[in-house]
């Protein structure tokens, strides 16, 4: 008995270390392998019978379904989870170096995602996984509309703290590795998804099995002395990638005058920068355009809106204030039209409520409580004649996301989704000077109230079943018409997915 097992232990410790040494367990290593009797650690350890369950991400999933009215289709020995779940890609093979402790392992499958209504259609196909060290990538052929990137890393990997468990027949898994949108991911999807894009998480399981002989020609070959995994570790997650949602233009506080800090008082002047959200902006822009109005001008991370009236005690902690200007956004191929304006803000201590109008064609819906605020870290006292509250987080309320949904299928936002932050300028003085410069006027003055500006394309033209629109006289065209590249429609679809969006439109057909 042995002559039996004592060659067995070795191939076991190898799936061990194998796998936990190739998702960051380093705490195993090689030398353990050669110590318990090998003659020596083999070059490669093959891998075998891999599974990879990736949803690639759960919004994108629903608004294909849902709105996008399309299809998905698992094939080629991929498989789909019941209710719209998960993809589980099978048959994974590959390798396992003991010398770079990388891992390579190719999977069978291809997912396909169609929408006619939305005009795309994606297919993801031979997918891979390489890891080394704490980083890795998922790696596929991505189609958009016909046209194919072949072994693009659609997303990256953080294996820190990921440790193997045990599956039948000494299988390794390793569980909710993070995943993140890749720079060469967002090149895929026209630039419009943005790098570091949290995407689902990805499950990889794999068995190891025999050592992978070379041939007697490439023995000599010393494949571990290069052993370059210590310095290069071009997978470590880049903490540069989340993008700056605060503006940091309207923000910097007054220099001027002493400094003193005032209680507050009666309300000269004012203004509110806010974005509402970011990646719907990105969407939009990708067909279509933002019109402003009623003085509303755009600024390097939104917009900023005038300042109507309001009344503000710092003592107390308490503020009001509503603001003038509207952004209309379009995206006509989609039938995407809505109108944001009216917006107020309630401030009462720690806690507080954006409040707008929302326009489409249908009506208005008027004073929408959007969204809640977090004061818990604002100063309602005055510094130079001044009262900011400075980029104060924002999310959805219930109402606010409902805003968002179609006859046809719910939101794909929901209460407590983070929008774009709100800063609120409030001058307690005349002639105090707001953030951004200005004074007298609002740091979002300018234009008169019947004035239009506009950003990206779109025209202000409702259609035929387009949905949003204004109340009353019609908006100036812009005069842009949507573009109509063959990869703008998918990354379109992609941004509005993967934003967690699935927008109030419902294009109708005459």
């Amino acid at each position: 008995m042995a002559a039996i097992r004592r060659p067995r232990r070795p191939i076991t410790l190898a799936a061990a270390v194998a796998t936990a040494v190739t998702l960051g367990a380093t705490a195993l290593t090689l030398p353990a392998l050669a110590a318990d009797g090998a003659a020596a650690a083999p070059p490669k350890v093959e891998l075998k019978n891999g599974t990879l369950d990736w949803g690639l991400k759960e919004s994108f999933r629903k608004y294909v379904a849902g709105m996008a009215k399309g299809k998905i289709e698992a094939t080629d020995g991929a498989k789909q989870a019941a209710d719209n779940g998960v993809f589980t890609f099978t048959d994974g093979t590959g390798t396992y170096d003991t010398g770079t402790h990388a891992t390579d392992t190719a999977f069978k499958g291809s997912v396909r995602f169609v929408s006619e209504l939305h005009r795309f259609d994606i297919k993801l196909a031979d997918v891979k996984v390489r890891t080394e060290g704490t980083g890795g990538a998922v790696q596929a052929d991505v189609s958009l509309n016909g046209t194919t990137q072949n072994d693009i890393d659609l997303a990256k990997l953080d294996l820190t703290g990921i440790r193997p468990g045990q599956g039948e027949g000494g299988a390794m898994t390793f569980k909710d590795i993070p995943a993140t949108l890749t720079a060469d991911g967002a090149k895929a999807f026209n630039g419009m998804y943005e790098a570091g894009e949290k995407l689902d998480p990805a499950t990889l399981t794999v068995t190891a099995g025999a050592p992978v002989t070379e041939k007697p020609t490439e023995t000599p070959k010393p494949t571990g002395t290069p052993k370059p995994t210590e310095t290069p570790k071009p997978t470590a997650k880049p903490t540069e990638t989340p993008k700056p949602t605060g503006k940091p233009s309207q923000t910097p506080k007054p220099t001027s005058g002493t400094g003193t800090e005032k209680p507050g008082g009666e309300v000269h002047d004012g203004s509110l920068a806010w974005g509402v959200k970011e990646s719907f902006r990105r969407y939009i822009e990708s067909g279509g355009g933002a019109t402003l109005s009623g003085g509303a001008e755009k600024n390097d991370n939104g917009y900023d809106f005038p300042y109507a009236e309001g009344d503000v005690d710092s003592d107390a902690k308490k503020l009001t204030a509503s603001f003038g200007g509207a952004v209309r956004f379009e995206y006509k191929a989609h039938g995407i039209d809505m109108k944001f304006g009216d917006i107020k803000v309630a401030a009462d201590g720690a806690k507080g409520t954006l409040t707008v109008d929302v326009t489409t064609p249908k009506g208005t819906n008027n004073d929408v409580k959007f969204a809640t605020l977090d004061l818990s870290k604002a100063s309602y006292a005055a510094k130079d004649d001044v009262v900011v509250l400075d980029k104060v987080p924002a999310a959805f309320t219930a109402a606010g996301a409902k805003q968002f949904e179609s006859e046809d299928a719910p939101s794909g936002y929901k209460e407590g989704d983070a929008i774009d932050p709100v800063t609120v300028a409030l001058s307690v003085a005349e002639g105090a000077e707001l953030p951004g410069g200005g004074s007298g006027s609002g740091g979002a003055s300018g234009g008169s109230t019947s004035g239009t500006g506009t950003t990206g394309g779109g025209s202000s033209d409702l259609g035929s079943g387009s949905v949003g629109g204004g109340t009353g006289g019609s908006m100036a065209s812009t005069g842009a018409s949507v573009p109509t590249g063959a990869l703008l429609g998918t990354a379109g679809a992609v941004i509005a997915a993967g934003a967690g969006a699935v927008f109030v439109a419902r294009r109708r057909t005459s």
